[in-house]
Order: structure tokens, then C-alpha cells, then sequence
């Protein structure tokens, strides 16, 4: 299969979006996403730059999976790399291309000197914890994540 990893481009977006809901459908959470092509494109290409995107992309053009990821900051470890989602479609998985995805994420992380390059796994996805487990990751059962939504937002600040 001939495919490539490169940047994803503001044409990619809708496709990306359709990744996103793929990945919220296999979380068994699709009404949870909220976002559209349109705020990828805002906050991924726009004057305020939150996160980038890697896809692999088909010989023909087709988004096979992407990765989005951003920079955050660790009082222990400077900067770090939070990668947010990663999603490769079902028909292309074990052809490595979720290993040349990640492995592009890591490099970009390790290009702008990340002393940390995190993300979560829910534990019940085994195929992914095995996945990261094979790339040598440490997947960390100490911390738990702490969460707030705009709901919340309110209701605290009432």
C-alpha cells in the first residue's frame, strides 16, 4: 500500500472530521463531539494556531488517519507535546500506517525539543494500549484526568 505522512492541509479538514466521529463512534461517544471542519480550520490554520495535524495520505489522495497534537507546558519538563487525537481507519490499520502516523507525531515532538510527549488511552481500548505498549510508551495508572465542561463553568462560577 503506498500512502504518505505529511501535514495536513485546510482541504483535509472535512475528512479529518470524519476521522474525528469515526474515533468518537469506536469511544462509544459520538454525541460528544462538537467541533466541525470549520473550527479545524479556525484554530489549526487560523491567525490564533492551536494544534497541528499530520494525516497519511493514499496515492490517490484518500486521508487514511491523522493525528492532532499541540504544545503545552510542563513546570517539570518544559515544553511538551499533548497528542489530543489519533485515529487510522479500520481498513488500514496493521500496514503500519498508525506506526508511521505516530512516529511523525514523535519526531515533530523531539524536532522542538519536548521533554514530554503525552496523551490518554481508555483503558478498555486494548488494541491501542497494546499499540503503545509496542512502541515502548509507559502508560501511567497513578494519575487520573481531572475534567470540567462548561456546564460546570457555570454552575462554579455562579
Amino acid at each position: 500500500m503506498n500512502y504518505k505522512i505529511e501535514p495536513a492541509l485546510e482541504t483535509d479538514m472535512p475528512a479529518v472530521q470524519e476521522l474525528i466521529k469515526g474515533l468518537a463512534l469506536y469511544e462509544k461517544a459520538p454525541e460528544e463531539v462538537l467541533t466541525n471542519s470549520s473550527n479545524l480550520v479556525q484554530f489549526g490554520f487560523g491567525k490564533e494556531k492551536f494544534f497541528d495535524v499530520v494525516v497519511a495520505r493514499s496515492s490517490e489522495g484518500e486521508v487514511l488517519g491523522f493525528a492532532l497534537f499541540y504544545f503545552k507546558y510542563s513546570t517539570w519538563k518544559g515544553r511538551a507535546l499533548f497528542l489530543e487525537d489519533f485515529f487510522v481507519l479500520p481498513q488500514y490499520r496493521r500496514f503500519g500506517v498508525g506506526e508511521d502516523i505516530f512516529k511523525a507525531v514523535v519526531a515533530f515532538a523531539d524536532k522542538h525539543n519536548c521533554g514530554r510527549m503525552e496523551w490518554q488511552v481508555l483503558e478498555w481500548n486494548v488494541p491501542a494500549i497494546n499499540f503503545y505498549k509496542k512502541m515502548g510508551a509507559k502508560l501511567d495508572e497513578e494519575w487520573f484526568n481531572g475534567l470540567l465542561f462548561p456546564n460546570d463553568f457555570k454552575r462554579l462560577l455562579a
